[in-house]
């Protein structure tokens, strides 16, 4: 798997990077997690081949065109698409009540921390287009996750660069890492929110 990603993003660099985030965001089956992707693509920037920047960037203009594409299509045509739904088309019905009543109880930070979870990322961009949520307000929490997304998994890449050689040895620890690094964002975020109404409430009681 690994050998093939090498190969495609050596061949075609950054557009190969952009391709393989925008398919598999957009709906297409991959064999490759695209968190595996912005992985390598980050440590392949730690020795060199890549320019760090330019790979987030490419990142994250693949992200917000698929997920801008995925939200719109079931924000105008998402009834439809349901009740006709082909069999091949990967939307359980299960996961997506179970996403739908987390965004109705938690509403936009639930879509925030889910935009930066794997597995259900797609899921909540497709339940945000059938809830039909403010465009403008997703497209913000869009941008910034993507933004956030995209830096993280790409520097998580740069820096595990030293001991790649390791971690792609065992599958366990590519899994650990794939995790760690979103819950570690969602840990500082919520951190930042604490810190903030605690600041907020002492200078409310200083007044």
């Amino acid at each position: 798997m690994l050998e093939q990603l090498t190969t495609n993003i050596s061949q075609y660099g950054y557009f190969a990077i952009f391709l393989l985030i925008f398919l598999q965001e957009v709906g297409f089956p991959s064999p490759i997690p695209n968190e595996l992707v912005l992985l390598f693509s980050g440590y392949l920037s730690f020795t060199g081949a890549l320019n760090l920047p330019l790979v987030v960037i490419s990142v994250i203009a693949g992200d917000l065109l698929s997920s801008s594409i995925l939200f719109l299509v079931f924000y105008f045509f998402g009834k439809i698409i349901i009740t006709r739904k082909p069999k091949w088309l990967p939307l359980p019905q299960n996961k997506l009540d179970h996403i739908s009543a987390k965004i109705q109880v938690s509403g936009y930070s639930y879509i925030f921390i889910g935009r930066l979870t794997p597995l259900i990322k797609g899921y909540v961009t497709v339940l945000c287009g059938l809830m039909r949520i403010s465009p403008s307000k997703y497209g913000i929490i869009m941008l910034f996750t993507s933004i956030i997304w995209s830096s993280a998994y790409v520097c998580g890449g740069y820096l595990a660069g030293p001991y790649w050689n390791l971690i792609i040895q065992n599958d366990t620890t590519i899994k650990y890492l794939v995790l760690l690094i979103p819950a570690g964002v969602i840990v500082i975020i919520i951190l930042m929110q604490v810190l903030k109404k605690i600041f907020s409430t002492s200078k409310q009681l200083q007044q």
